[in-house]
């Protein structure tokens, strides 16, 4: 690198961004990954003695997977490569295989290859990769936001370890941003800016564990702050929430929160707690998720969970869903807050869900499934040619609109699906 590169690299780095500039520079500034890179880790070992394998580094945003391959990179003495896949195909991959080759060859120097968001590469693009990572040739490191089991292949992950990043906790967004108040030379130290107590505690709720996002809100709340006339920076709540407003809601309708917090919704609709439902559906509806999607599960959860206890509750599910066309968001939030409560409120029974998942057992083992003659159609000409019918016996010519005869194929004896259990067997009372 030239003097001209140098000071322009330099100058980068000044004008970018506070949580690029305070991106850790040691495994010892990583924080809230203690578990995984903390002292005595497996990890934490074989960075620190340059003994890598391929590994996965699973997170949501800005929980530090790829500050964590940029210190990988600073310590080890092999090559680092860097992919986007978002900007990046198979050609990429083949020319950073080739340069891996040749190191190799005439360096004996390995390669390690970092792929950022390696989840949306596709199966052909991830298949290239395969036969280099398993012949040693790459050492794969690759970061997703995405449940890994699900969006990379299966051959991949058998050959890599998975390491699952946790959004940080509240102590380690506060440090993070003491640590960028003080540091003068990546921080803000020279601003001298001093946050309320009520301004920071703020912050560090907003970030909702995103170390990226706190960062560069801190940024922006000390560069639009006024100045004092002692040449510090005094930022009170009311400043704080006047230049950020609203908390941007982390949900991404197409991955692991929308299953994860659809799966907290529903389970606190089946627990009879409404409150804890109305908050999930809250985070639902401030995320954008599909108001429909939501009702949907409301009407499988109300034949499901709420069944014979009460079977008003599927009409209220339907009637909800049918509201949202009608009506649309966000007025739809109304019904849907009130199916929610509605459901999670009343008596709970799973016995006809129940009783039509052992008839399906039974239909599909095999069981004898041949309509006796006396319970065959009549309504056609040659039925009773056929002996259809003959020997059926009608309740409502009974008294009481009961007769005892057998509803059951011929050969099979008579199973005991749906059973009339008290509540303490299998109804409960929201």
């Amino acid at each position: 690198m030239d003097l001209f590169s140098y000071q322009a690299q330099r100058e980068a780095e000044e004008t970018a961004p506070l949580a690029y500039r305070m991106r850790p520079q040691s495994l010892d500034e990583l924080v809230g990954q203690e578990d995984v890179v903390g002292p005595g880790t497996m990890l934490r070992r074989v960075i620190e003695t340059d003994r890598l394998v391929s590994l996965i580094f699973w997170g949501p945003p800005g929980t530090g997977k790829t500050s964590l391959a940029k210190v990988i990179a600073n310590l080890t003495k092999a090559r680092f490569e860097v992919i986007n896949a978002v900007t990046s195909g198979v050609a990429d991959i083949r020319k950073a295989v080739e340069e891996s080759r040749e190191a190799q060859a005439m360096y004996s120097r390995k390669t390690i290859v970092f792929i950022d968001e390696i989840h949306r590469f596709n199966k052909m693009q991830q298949d290239a990769l395969l036969p280099h990572v398993e012949a040693g040739l790459i050492t794969l490191i690759g970061a997703t936001t995405e449940n890994p089991y699900t969006s990379v292949n299966n051959a991949l992950l058998s050959r890599s370890h998975i390491f699952r990043l946790r959004h940080i906790s509240v102590d380690g967004i506060r440090s993070l941003l003491h640590r960028a108040l003080a540091d003068e030379e990546r921080g803000l130290g020279k601003l001298h800016v001093r946050l309320s107590e009520e301004a920071e505690n703020w912050l560090i709720q907003m970030s909702g564990g995103d170390a990226r996002r706190s960062l560069n809100a801190l940024e922006m709340v000390a560069l639009s702050a006024p100045v004092g006339a002692d040449g510090g920076v005094d930022v009170s709540l009311e400043q704080v929430q006047s230049i950020l407003q609203q908390k941007q809601v982390l949900y991404d309708k197409s991955g692991d929160e929308h299953y994860d917090t659809i799966s907290a919704f529903i389970k606190s609709v089946r627990g009879s707690n409404p409150d804890a439902a109305m908050f999930w559906l809250a985070k639902m509806i401030a995320g954008g998720e599909d108001p429909k999607f939501i009702a949907r599960r409301l009407i499988i959860l109300a034949s499901e969970d709420i069944g014979m206890a009460d079977p008003q509750g599927l009409s209220i599910a339907v009637a909800a869903y049918h509201a949202i066309e009608a009506i649309g968001m966000p007025e739809g939030r109304i019904p849907l807050a009130e199916a929610t409560a509605y459901l999670a409120s009343t008596a709970k029974s799973n016995r006809a869900y129940t009783a039509i998942n052992k008839a399906l057992e039974d239909v599909e083992s095999g069981v004898s499934l041949s309509v006796p003659l006396h319970l065959r159609g009549t309504g056609y000409s040659g039925a009773a040619r056929l002996g259809h019918g003959e020997g059926y016996l009608y309740p409502h010519d009974y008294p009481g609109h009961y007769v005892e005869q057998s509803y059951w194929p011929q050969d099979l004896e008579p199973r005991h699906y749906y059973t009339e259990e008290s509540k303490d067997k299998g109804e409960s009372q929201g």
